[in-house]
């Protein structure tokens, strides 16, 4: 970047920011979207590149950094990046998905401006529109905790970014289609490790120390099992909270999860396996990386370690056994476990059933009976202008009632400040997972078979882990207890992509009637304006 172009960016940057942090540091990046080949399956195909790489570079990050991101659209069509599990405090219009922000249209740019406010851990970015995210442009974000902020585990000598998902040999464009027809999409062809098959990446330790693994399952349909062969994983982080310091053999990551583990380089000195492979699927895929040691002795051997495959009790059990440590810092000083969620009375409780069902002969999946159809202006933008007809607060009921799928601009409408529980039922014989933008909450309780009140007495009160993305087995329903503490429109969505392309998402409107900037920051001065917003003005500087 020519040195004027970055002194004009800081400066405007730096007024954008005035009232975020002006004390907080800045980081800058400058990315290039472009389409190119790419081989990740043995087959050439169209894959989505950051700055010619994929998987995007890594966003590295300190708790409060303002990240300014210029985003470069040099596509044929339009693009939005989302930031999965960046809580974008107060400031949902940068959220990166079309409920919030406008698309970056073909030969633009448009800078994103977040702060990673109160924030530590691991997450993911990716591209939010259509079918994209089946052709890459996704990459890690690592917050890490403050100098004088202790971490509840000595510094790692390494620090690596792992992103695993399910993929396709097809190309975005074609799946895209098979959706817009009105069809199902097939079973993925095959499991990637940062962008490459089977034994196409590795990593490589030091004999005796220990290692820091950031795991995100950034795939399309499948939960997947990670292991390493012959050693052992310490969970310490999930999407941002320190976690009790439990071992485990193998770790389940579902749709949209990201976690930290430990793991020492403990074993003779040779080449492991590091292996993905899909849960409760029939076949499984499995796919592998390579662990080598410094001073290997030899090649991987052997077949590759088995893991569990449709066990779902296996998977409910480590999900309940993942805790958060209590005395444990976060983004601050304080311990984690000086919020005391369980005392706090819930002034709400809003039940949501996933369900598949066709509509005018194709293929669709909602919410409480609502399949969700894209509104033509954003709907933070049409609250922002006071747009009538875009989208009606209240579309979709607290409650299933079980009626046929029908197609709405869903949009629930919530309080600010109100602590609410919400249930996730899912009667269908898939594996669903939920993510919600703009918030952590805390996973009270899961179980198999129907909700009820009588349900709240299995809750975890206590030590919950806080999240922003949940599973929820097979006919099995999970709860969830969150405070509304971030004004704006937050999408809430299932990380089940084709479902979610396809209507199984909703957005939550947090509200309040305060203009105070202590509850909301003003529309960016940059913000793209599109649709029924196009042609009005932001605000001045």
């Amino acid at each position: 970047m020519p040195l004027h172009s970055a002194v004009a960016l800081f400066y405007a940057a730096a007024s954008l920011f005035a009232i975020v942090g002006a004390e907080d540091p800045y980081r800058f990046y400058s990315w290039n979207v472009t389409y190119g080949d790419i081989y990740p399956l043995g087959v050439r195909q169209t894959g989505l590149l950051i700055n010619g790489q994929f998987p995007g570079p890594d966003i590295h990050s300190v708790t409060n950094d303002n990240l300014i991101i210029n985003v470069y659209n040099n596509l044929n069509e339009s693009f939005l990046l989302s930031w999965n599990g960046v809580q974008q405090r107060r400031n949902s219009y940068e959220d990166g998905v079309y409920g919030t922000t406008c698309p970056i249209p073909p030969g633009k740019n448009f800078t994103y401006m977040l702060q990673v406010k109160d924030q530590i851990g691991s997450f993911y970015y990716y591209p939010s529109l259509g079918f994209h995210k089946a052709a890459g442009g996704f990459g890690g974000i690592r917050i890490l905790s403050r100098p004088r902020i202790p971490v509840p585990f000595p510094d790692p000598a390494g620090d690596y970014t792992v992103l695993i998902g399910d993929w396709y040999k097809s190309n975005h464009t074609v799946l895209q289609a098979h959706l817009d027809g009105g069809k199902k999409l097939p079973f993925p062809d095959g499991v990637l490790i940062n962008g490459r098959g089977p034994g196409g990446a590795s990593f490589n330790v030091e004999q005796g120390k220990t290692y820091r693994l950031r795991i995100s399952n950034v795939g399309l349909q499948n939960s997947l099992n990670f292991r390493i062969q012959n050693h052992r994983l310490t969970l310490v982080e999930v999407e941002g909270t320190h976690t009790l310091q439990t071992t485990y053999s193998s770790i389940d990551l579902h749709l949209g999860q990201s976690c930290s583990v430990l793991f020492t380089a403990d074993q003779p000195a040779q080449d492991y396996y590091i292996v993905a492979s899909t849960r409760f699927t029939n076949p499984v895929l499995t796919t592998t990386a390579t662990l080598r040691y410094s001073n290997s002795a030899g090649p991987v051997s052997g077949p590759p370690p088995g893991g569990p495959t449709i066990q779902i009790d296996w998977s409910l059990n480590q999900a309940r056994s993942i805790r958060t440590n209590l005395t444990a810092s976060g983004p601050r000083p304080n311990p984690q476990g000086s919020y005391h969620y369980g005392l706090i009375n819930t002034t709400r409780t809003i039940r949501l059933a996933n369900s598949a069902g066709q509509v005018n002969g194709k293929q669709r999946y909602a919410v409480n009976s609502v399949s969700f159809v894209l509104p033509d202006t954003p709907l933070k933008l049409a609250d922002y202008f006071k747009i009538g007809g875009v989208f009606r607060p209240g579309s979709i009921s607290d409650n299933p009632y079980g009626g046929g799928i029908y197609l709405d601009t869903s949009v629930l409408n919530a309080d600010y400040r109100a602590f609410v529980e919400i249930v996730f039922e899912n009667t269908e014989n898939i594996i669903q997972s939920w993510h919600l933008n703009g918030y952590s909450f805390f996973v009270v309780g899961m179980d198999g078979g129907r909700w009820t009140a009588a349900s709240r007495n299995g809750y975890n009160l206590r030590d919950a882990v806080a999240r922003c993305t949940t599973q929820v087995y097979p006919k099995s329903w999970t709860a969830i207890y969150v405070a509304l503490d971030n004004v704006g429109i937050w999408n809430l969505r299932s990380e089940y992509w084709a479902r979610q392309y396809l209507g199984q998402q909703l957005y939550l409107r947090v509200y309040t009637d305060s203009t105070s900037l202590r509850d909301e920051y003003p529309i960016p001065k940059n913000a793209l304006l599109c649709g029924r917003a196009a042609g009005r003005s932001t605000r001045p500087l």
